[in-house]
């Protein structure tokens, strides 16, 4: 078995991160046959669609700045920098910037492929 690459293995936030003015904009940064990771940038006011999967978990890590995590249910949560929140499968999950910096959150998802069912 070989060795892998550092660089398949190491990702930095400032290669990896790219914003969008005119929607939140999701990079992917690794999809394996398990698991996908994502950086997700929302500008001020930009938002991530509340959704759901029916087979996957997904875990969103706060990296920058003030959000607004939606569980669905007319419920709300302020999520900030530090925080992490996961959303297991059939459970509903969308994000807004409501800061007036922007907002950066990892997002990641397994099993993958993964479903997507909006709300």
């Amino acid at each position: 078995m070989s060795k892998s690459k550092i660089e398949e293995r190491l990702f930095k936030v400032e290669e990896v991160a790219c914003f969008d003015p005119a929607e939140g904009k999701k990079s992917f940064f690794y999809e394996t046959e398990k698991t996908a990771g994502a950086l997700w940038c929302l500008e001020p006011g930009q938002t991530v669609f509340n959704h759901s999967h029916t087979t996957s978990d997904d875990l969103w890590i706060c990296i920058q700045g003030t959000g607004t995590f939606y569980p669905g249910y007319d419920e709300e949560v302020e999520i900030t920098k530090g925080d992490l929140i996961i959303s297991r499968p059939g459970e509903q999950h969308g994000m807004k910037n409501t800061g007036d910096e922007r907002f950066i959150f990892v997002g990641v998802a397994g099993p993958h492929p993964m479903d997507l069912i909006t709300h």
